[in-house]
């Protein structure tokens, strides 16, 4: 059996790969886990999405934690990076977070934060796994305790970050019927804006359906409809945002950590003059961080990856195209409403559109096709494909960007090609795909 843990917590079918018994375990294994390394009882700070299934596995994980002696502050329905907020915030033992972030419905996923706010290190992720089968403790069991003030406790950090007050704008916020359907709207209205919510009506079963991150053509279209000034899309736990300008053009995540980092830069509180980002990020990203004397550090595709350069180097901002925006200064974690916070008052500070922020680079056509392959670990063996990767490489020459690389959780291998006009970024990726899916199909 392969690692129940994988890049982002343990993530499955609700109900029959996420059962409540492995919920059980999975709290039952961490208070062991986590007592090897802490003397004191642990207490976990437990969060949610808007998922049915979060309520049975939250009874469930919450049972097992106190079984073992610890002890759980329920905090109910809150995104993500609020629960790694509040871990910090109350100086809990660690975080749990119930979600299967931009995942469908039926699905679910239990993530652990550190006492620190930041993911659990894997060494600690690989005992929790191998304490799941463990006797039972004879620890006297612990308590679960609502805890009624962890939104207002989280907006008001929110609220600290504002760079501007948004007095004035008008703002659609898709919230995906998910975590942030409630503090999304709520923190940008403090702020001064008008707010118009849309999906933000979760009944259990509606999280990312159709709308959110991972639809921004919705909130594009509705901004325009509203003749609002911006929008702005989280996906179900809100640790991502896309944008929308006035226009209906859809501003991903490159754009706005270009923004921020030249803000950042412009201002000194770039420390390191760098920006940490992925392999995916556009071509238009790096030329605009090369116009403005910015160093671009790249990692491999995650966010997690992302704040291990961050935490290494000591890079303050860092990001993905996907709208994962790390605020080292703010956050320990992606945070799509702190996102929306610093971009859009960013745009209020200086008097500006948030296409004009946007303008400060141009996103070069980037033509993406997955093909399905049934051993993508012999990519890197497989000469004939990268003689097509090379044969597209001096075609475009500075022009253009090709990566290639195997999916690190499905059977895929993805083509990615960059140019200066999209007719020749399709043809490219067309036949290096070709090539890939005649040696590996």
């Amino acid at each position: 059996m392969g690692r129940l843990f994988g890049t982002d917590g343990v993530r499955g079918l609700a109900g029959t790969e996420l059962t409540k018994e492995l919920a059980f375990g999975l709290g039952r294994a961490a208070v062991i886990a986590l007592g090897h390394h802490r003397p004191d009882t642990p207490t976990f700070v437990v969060g949610r999405d808007t998922r049915a299934s979060g309520e049975w596995l939250e009874a469930a994980l919450a049972e097992g934690i106190c079984s073992a002696g610890g002890d759980v502050i329920l905090a109910g329905v809150q995104t993500t990076p609020a629960v790694a907020f509040l871990t910090t915030d109350l100086g809990a033992a660690s975080g749990v977070v119930i979600s299967a972030s931009h995942n469908p419905p039926e699905y679910n996923g239990i993530k652990f934060f550190a006492g620190s706010g930041y993911k659990l290190p894997d060494e600690i992720e690989d005992e929790i796994e191998s304490l799941l089968d463990a006797p039972a403790t004879d620890a006297a069991p612990g308590s679960p305790r609502p805890l009624t003030e962890g939104s207002e406790r989280y907006l008001s950090h929110l609220l600290r970050a504002a760079g501007a007050p948004l007095d004035g704008m008008t703002i659609v916020v898709d919230c995906a019927n998910g975590a942030a359907s409630k503090a999304a709207p709520e923190v940008l209205r403090r702020l001064g804006a008008e707010v118009h919510a849309i999906f933000d009506r979760p009944d259990g079963d509606n999280i990312n359906a159709g709308c959110g991150a991972l639809h921004p053509e919705v909130v594009a279209a509705e901004v325009v409809r509203q003749g609002a000034d911006a929008g702005v899309a989280h996906d179900g736990d809100a640790d991502r945002a896309l944008f929308a300008d006035a226009n209906g053009d859809v501003i991903d995540g490159d754009q706005v950590l270009a923004a921020c980092a030249i803000a950042a830069k412009e201002e000194g509180r770039l420390a390191g003059n760098n920006v940490v980002t992925t392999v995916m990020a556009n071509l238009g990203f790096r030329r605009a961080m090369e116009r403005h004397g910015i160093e671009v550090v790249a990692t491999k595709v995650g966010d997690r990856y992302v704040l291990e350069e961050m935490l290494r180097t000591g890079a303050v901002l860092g990001g993905e195209q996907s709208g994962h925006v790390i605020f080292a200064d703010h956050a320990t974690t992606g945070d799509g409403i702190l996102t929306a916070v610093a971009f859009l008052s960013l745009a209020a500070k200086r008097d500006v559109s948030v296409a004009d922020l946007a303008s400060c680079m141009r996103r070069f056509p980037q033509v993406i096709e997955n093909v399905g392959v049934s051993d993508p670990g012999r990519l890197d063996e497989v000469e004939a494909v990268w003689e097509a990767v090379r044969a597209a490489e001096v075609a475009l020459g500075d022009g253009g960007r090709v990566l290639v690389r195997a999916s690190g959780t499905e059977p895929l291998v993805r083509v990615m090609v960059e140019a200066e006009a999209e007719n020749d970024a399709r043809r490219h990726t067309q036949a290096i795909a070709d090539v890939v899916r005649s040696t590996l199909g």
